[in-house]
């Protein structure tokens, strides 16, 4: 009986293998929030949109295509969301930067916004298509901040 105690009892103090360390993943909850959030925005401006919200390897987490929306209108939207989740950037900014055209996974107008945590932490990107470029990018970092996002890296700590 002591035999099987210590046993057991040396099983529930082991140390547990962990071969990855925890990291923050863009959950379905938080993309729905992106999405629904952006689609009141869009309502309450009388815009048309389809919006994307993709992990960080450009795969879909979640995406709507409003009644009305250009048939271009949903690849645009992904096509920004591709980009701002690949490169951590909103594509305004990727556009500043005068990329070489043709390259993959650029796109080179507003309305694709990266999703970060507060501590900094890629979570993926957000696009929308349907209004205006800027209106667009607006659109995508009103349904991050609803989710408690970040559209845009931190500042590191001052030292």
């Amino acid at each position: 009986m002591i035999r099987q105690l210590v046993i057991a009892a040396t099983l529930c103090t082991a140390p547990v293998a962990t071969g990855q360390t925890a990291r923050p993943v863009l959950d379905y909850a938080s993309a729905a929030t992106i999405r629904d959030t952006c689609l009141a925005w869009a309502t309450k401006r009388g815009l048309k949109i389809a919006v994307f919200v993709l992990d960080p390897r450009a795969m879909p987490v979640t995406l709507a295509h409003m009644d009305g929306v250009s048939t271009a209108g949903g690849e645009i939207a992904q096509w920004k969301a591709v980009s701002a989740a690949k490169f951590g950037r909103a594509t305004a900014d990727l556009a500043a930067m005068n990329p070489p055209a043709g390259m993959p996974n650029v796109a080179v107008m507003a309305g694709g916004v990266p999703i970060y945590t507060a501590n900094g932490v890629l979570l993926g990107g957000a696009g929308v298509s349907g209004g205006k470029p800027a209106e667009d990018a607006a659109c995508a970092a009103a349904g991050i901040e609803a989710a408690g996002l970040r559209p845009a890296r931190p500042a590191p700590p001052a030292q």
